[in-house]
């Protein structure tokens, strides 16, 4: 016994090997969210830990290793097949990491150099499953999702649904007899799943059942009505959504042939049922409960082949309400009523006894015992206090005769356990003249997957324990193949005279790739035998596939994709790339990749790339990539345009601190690095509430409304966005000059935006101390990269009346001279930090006027300021990164 200690006190496990009666505790340097033990090895565990860290034991939890790290809530125990290892080299298989991928290892040594990669490349997380013999994962390409399987721990191949199955959910629900059932949700359904059925590889899936209805579980999990009877093979359950009404179905060979439940004849009561097919007919409730102290709505068990308990209503669809217990002892061909209203029934002594308790909130004292398959039902006191029952718990073994009920007296109290022992009820062992035959049918049809079965059962008035030593002692004889013994193959559909043809976007002369010239295959007659099916003779050579000598074949349909499915990489990194062929000799057809940036590579056939191509590029671009799959007979090639990126680090925009009324100005964008790849630039411009989109970094735009406008841009490259944001302050007219600083100032600049703006405010304030020009008409601002400039703007005087521009002009003219004599005579200063004086300088770039009021302005001064901040953002870009660290190379 192993028990968990309250991780909110201490993280340790307490373990019993004396069923309980003393505990050893074992202190964790970690905390337990989950384990797994293996289904074999009783000793060993998994247990994963709440910083995503798996740990293994295989002392039952006294010793801890750790396995993985960065694991995804997805693990499972793998062990190899066909004894490729001994039993000590299981392994286990984690999915790792949030772009996840496959990884197994052996338990005892998951060092790098040890884990195996059956997957070549990343997989969608949450998406691993490993099931019997198969494996399955899921890659969405383009949005789409892709699903994988490995059979045998063989390669994987994507399955192959119906071409326009188009999923938007796959579930597997059953891997056993070799084959997997799969509940798909496609493009068109939103409550109800459709039923595939696969041949023995897993990959070619066909039709089974159409809009099978679901629910949600508690937790979030999907729940399908679709429910396999234990004890016979082949045998299932469905709840189909047909016209608004959903009815329940029945199969006996795994979903060839599906009919509607016949009900009974008689009610509890004897008085006959009026209930016609297919207009009327019993309908289950198939779910299963997750809880193993509580009954679900079914239950059946593989010790009791034929016996189903249900819960569920006669007409002419399912209902909730009127639910009543029924039970079939001859696998389904007739019903019985047992109760009228919920029961929860369970199998004692292998089948031969059945117990049953009210499904109630009230408190109860009795319960029911049959013998003879619920038509007699014998009612016993199992308390003298009535109880709220909580559960129901057999004991372990199918031949029990002991069964514990807990539950409550009121909901204040304690739990209350009741165990109940029925084996004084029984006086004697069975012998064999209690037993009787019978045989397994479908409304009379004995011939069931290709055999006629016959089992063994205790007569209804036998009273005695069948004990473990009872065996349904099954036997079966073969029948003649039928026309009902074989579903339709991949790629054909079953038309309304029963018979298989191709569907529309089928082509059967299509042989696979595996098939070499020279070699046989088998080719299809459109048919497929049910798997597990023990038919022989009779039709089976007219619908068997045929072996046929192999055609020589040119290459058709070649497909190119990343690993990730992606059309997007990262500089430097490997790039996977998979290359499938759906037809064509893929011994004798060679495959040419051309990576599009003068490197290529050739392979000899299509087999020697199971596990992708790998390639680095070392240049930001968009390359085409070419794949060529060519043979004797022809050539085909698919294309892929690989857009390789590295990460935007750093944006800046470069835009006027001030600009003329209707006059055009220059935005650009410069990016670190400068090379990224795709780029789209967004600019919110103003006021406007729809962006401008484009593929370059400079735009022209034109302010019609004086005042501050505000301009953003975002640069969208690979998956990252960044933005940067600066005002514009518009007036009709304006006059600016440069700055330049005495060359201590270039020593103490971070060139960073928030020191600029902090030095452009002590600039400003510093003019207008020396100056005496008014706040409103003086703008400063200090532009970026090295050596230091900024620049200063005069504005009109707000005052001024309306229709005299002229003398706020004049007015602006004497006021640049005030401030180009102070500057010049080295009256502006102040002081960065102390010791640090610096001077600010008129500079002389050029005789170009740099103030412009006319109306026939050509923009010289703008085109130039413009292209002293480019400037100095190359310096600044020089500057900065001049040194890159190790890490950047």
């Amino acid at each position: 016994i192993m028990l968990l200690t309250d991780p909110e006190v201490e993280s340790s496990l307490l373990i019993s090997s004396d069923e309980g009666a003393t505990y050893q505790k074992y202190r964790l340097n970690f905390y337990i969210l989950s384990l797994l033990f293996h289904p074999e090895q009783e000793d060993w565990i998994l247990a994963y830990s709440h910083n995503q860290k798996l740990y293994s034991s295989v002392e039952f939890g006294r010793r801890w290793q750790l396995v993985h790290e960065r694991v995804a809530a997805f693990f499972h125990w793998l062990k190899p097949l066909l004894n490729s290892c001994p039993d000590t080299c299981l392994f286990v298989c984690v999915c790792v990491g949030a772009e996840a991928l496959y990884v197994t290892c052996k338990l005892q040594n998951c060092t790098d150099a040890n884990k195996g990669k059956p997957f070549p490349g990343y997989i969608d997380p949450n998406s691993l499953v490993v099931q019997d013999e198969y494996v399955f994962v899921q890659v969405s390409t383009a949005g789409r999702p892709v699903y994988y399987v490995s059979a045998k721990r063989d390669v994987f191949t994507p399955m192959k649904l119906p071409k326009y199955t188009l999923p938007k959910e796959l579930h597997v629900i059953s891997t056993d007899e070799n084959r997997v059932v799969a509940a798909v949700q496609e493009w068109n359904q939103n409550e109800t799943y459709n039923l595939y059925v696969s041949d023995t590889s897993g990959v070619f899936y066909t039709l089974a059942l159409e809009n099978v209805v679901s629910s949600m579980g508690l937790e979030g999990n999907v729940m399908v009505d679709l429910y396999e009877v234990a004890g016979i093979k082949g045998m299932f359950l469905a709840n189909k959504k047909t016209d608004y009404q959903v009815k329940t179905y029945i199969t006996y060979n795994r979903g060839r042939d599906w009919r509607l439940l016949q009900a009974p004849s008689k009610d509890l009561r004897g008085s006959s049922i009026h209930c016609v097919l297919p207009y009327c007919s019993l309908h289950l409730h198939l779910h299963v409960s997750a809880n193993p102290y509580t009954s679900g709505n079914i239950a059946s068990r593989e010790s009791a082949p034929g016996i189903i308990v249900a819960s569920g209503s006669i007409g002419s669809e399912l209902t909730t309400n009127n639910v009543s217990v029924f039970i079939t002892s001859d696998a389904g061909n007739a019903w019985r009523q047992i109760f009228d209203e919920e029961y929860a029934v369970l199998y004692l002594d292998q089948g031969g006894a059945l117990v049953a308790i009210r499904h109630t909130p009230l408190p109860i004292q009795h319960l029911w015992l049959s013998f003879d398959k619920g038509r007699q039902w014998n009612k016993y006191s199992f308390t003298n206090t009535p109880l709220f029952v909580d559960g129901v718990l057999g004991e372990p073994g199918e031949e029990t005769l002991i069964m514990t009920i807990f539950g409550h007296v009121s909901h204040r109290s304690e739990w209350q356990l009741v165990k109940i022992d029925f084996r004084s009820i029984f006086n004697r062992r069975c012998t064999e003249a209690d037993y009787q035959t019978w045989h397994l049918h479908n409304q009379g049809e004995p011939c069931l997957m290709g055999v006629k079965r016959i089992y063994r059962k205790l007569k209804p008035t036998s009273r005695c324990v069948m004990g473990k030593t009872y065996s349904v002692t099954m036997t079966s004889g073969s029948c003649d193949c039928t026309e009902a013994d074989f579903e339709c193959d991949y790629g054909y559909e079953r038309r309304t005279d029963g018979k298989c043809s191709p569907a529309f976007w089928f082509h059967p002369s299509s042989v696979s790739r595996s098939c070499t010239t020279g070699m046989t295959f088998l080719n299809s007659t459109g048919y497929r035998k049910v798997v597990s099916n023990n038919c022989t003779a009779g039709v089976i050579a007219e619908y068997t596939a045929r072996r046929q000598q192999c055609p020589a074949q040119a290459p058709r349909g070649l497909h190119l994709v990343t690993s990730e499915g992606t059309l997007t990489a990262t500089l430097g990194a490997n790039v996977t790339f998979l290359i499938f062929l759906e037809e064509g000799d893929g011994v004798k057809t060679s495959i040419t990749v051309d990576f599009g940036d003068g490197h290529a590579l050739t392979y000899s056939n299509v087999s020697s790339m199971e596990d992708g191509i790998k390639h680095i590029y070392k240049t930001v671009g968009i390359y085409r990539v070419l794949a060529t799959a060519e043979n004797s007979l022809g050539s085909e090639t698919a294309t892929l345009y690989l857009h390789v990126t590295c990460q935007l680090e750093h944006i800046h925009l470069s835009a006027p601190f001030v600009a003329v009324k209707n006059k055009e100005v220059n935005l650009t964008a410069v990016l670190w690095p400068s090379q990224v790849g795709t780029v789209t630039y967004i600019w919110w411009i103003g006021n406007n509430t729809e962006p401008l989109i484009t593929l370059e970094g400079s735009v022209a735009c034109t302010f019609s409304r004086e005042g501050i406008n505000t301009i953003t841009v975002q640069v969208s490259a690979g998956n990252s966005i960044l933005q940067d944001r600066k005002t514009v302050a518009v007036h009709e007219y304006f006059q600016s000059h440069l700055l330049a600083f005495s060359s201590n100032l270039d020593e103490h600049n971070p060139d960073v935006p928030e020191w600029r703006l902090d030095v452009s405010r002590v600039i400003r304030n510093s003019l207008i101390q020396a100056t005496g020009v008014t706040e409103d008409q003086l703008l400063v601002t200090v532009l970026p990269g090295l050596p230091t400039a900024a620049e200063f703007f005069l504005l009109p005087d707000k005052q001024t009346p309306e229709g005299k521009p002229e003398k706020s002009s004049a007015h602006l003219d004497q006021l640049s001279e005030v401030l180009l004599s102070a500057l010049n005579q080295n009256l502006v200063q102040f002081t960065l930090r102390p010791g640090v004086q610096v001077t600010v300088y008129a500079a002389h770039l050029s005789a170009a006027p740099l103030v412009d009021t006319s109306e026939n302005h050509s923009g010289s001064a703008m085109l130039m300021l413009l292209s002293v901040v480019v400037a100095g953002l190359a310096v600044f870009v020089i500057y900065k990164f001049k040194s890159p660290p190790a890490l950047m190379v």
